[in-house]
């Protein structure tokens, strides 16, 4: 079976580090991966640092996070490919007669970290999300800000970072393209003291390809849903690196672990739902992540991470299937959850110190407390 195109052009034939994740495998060989979802967006504002604080403080194991590149090329953490209205706010233009102003609207490939700074995304509660935590005037961070922020936090280093490559496979212009994503992330993570601490994940598995080919001491994870593992007519998915689900034998969910497994993943990370019903207990419900599919990984050696898991009917139902993680909005009620099935929790952080190395990274807000 071929990868097609996916050895992308630019990488250099080289290794880098070793296999061996010390603190990923010091952490993950204690306790139960409890991952707080955009720094758990069900408490606190997404993706911004305030979230991430009350993630640690809520006893997450690993932080889940998404990373966009600007139009000068800095690593930004947020999830969405343009900066919609729902989420952030217009203040001021970056600078006098800036024909780019307002920001709100445009997509962050074609924004500068200036331009990109100057919004406000801390102070919109999300209508789905009714119990977020508010901080207004918080701004978007950089990766090298969360790293900063977290090592004020963390002085042992035990914060696990799950971090995402926010590429559009199927519309190249609206983002920055794979090998932008892999050589900027990858030289801000080798500089990091959180360097081994780190999962690489992404639904376009190009990424996830050239991660491992550029440096295989670092972990990836392939994300896949109902929506990137089958197109219509029958078209190969431009999510999968080439591959086709059709060309691995088996049931759909043996399909996806094979083809992840061929792409060298070290974990899977599935949607927890295919259906529009997502109770388990109504007839409608259908599952994305099945029983025999986290069998089948780890026969074939992967870790299952399914997401994002809000529902703790769902969540006791993977922990039966013996899922390896859990990436939800609501790291704290999971967590609860995994303590009731007597599995190790990680230890939550000092909310002292939290708040303390919060107040000190936070750009700018009005006020240290939830609104």
């Amino acid at each position: 079976m071929i990868v097609s195109g996916v050895i992308l052009c630019f990488l250099l034939p080289v290794v880098l580090g070793t296999p061996g994740q010390y603190p990923l495998q010091r952490v993950l060989s204690k306790y139960f991966d409890v991952q707080a979802h955009r720094g758990g967006r069900g408490n606190t504002v997404e993706n911004i640092l305030p979230a991430f604080a009350w993630a640690l403080i809520d006893g997450a194991t690993t932080l889940e996070l998404d990373n966009a590149v600007t139009k000068d090329g800095e690593v930004v953490v947020w999830h969405d490919e343009n900066i919609v209205a729902a989420k952030c706010q217009d203040t001021s233009p970056a600078f006098a007669n800036d024909t780019e102003f307002p920001y709100v609207g445009k997509y962050i490939a074609n924004l500068t970290l200036a331009q990109l700074q100057t919004l406000d995304c801390g102070s919109k509660r999300q209508i789905n999300f009714p119990l977020q935590s508010t901080y207004p005037g918080v701004r978007i961070s950089t990766l090298t800000e969360l790293f900063t922020f977290a090592e004020c936090a963390d002085p042992e280093y035990r914060i696990l970072f799950n971090i995402e490559s926010k590429v559009n496979a199927e519309h190249k212009n609206q983002t920055r393209s794979p090998e932008d994503f892999v050589m900027r992330q990858h030289d801000i993570f080798v500089s990091s003291p959180y360097r081994h601490s780190i999962t690489y994940q992404s639904f376009d598995w190009r990424t996830l390809v050239a991660m491992k080919a550029l440096d295989r001491s670092i972990p990836t994870s392939a994300l896949i849903d109902l929506e990137t593992a089958v197109m219509s007519d029958n078209k190969t998915s431009p999510w999968l690196a080439g591959l086709r689900l059709d060309a691995f034998p088996g049931d759909i969910g043996n399909q996806i672990a094979s083809a992840a497994h061929a792409i060298k993943a070290d974990i899977l990370s599935p949607a927890d739902v295919a259906s529009s019903v997502a109770d388990p207990t109504l007839p409608e419900y259908i599952p994305f992540t099945t029983r025999s599919m986290v069998d089948y990984a780890h026969r074939l050696g992967m870790l299952v991470k399914p997401w994002t898991v809000n529902r703790l009917s769902i969540a006791e139902q993977l922990l039966d299937w013996n899922v390896d993680g859990i990436i939800t909005d609501y790291p704290n009620m999971v967590r609860r959850l995994v303590q009731q099935r007597n599995r190790p929790v990680a230890p939550k952080y000092p909310k002292k110190r939290v708040l303390e190395c919060l107040s000190r990274h936070l750009k700018k807000v009005s006020s240290f407390s939830p609104q």
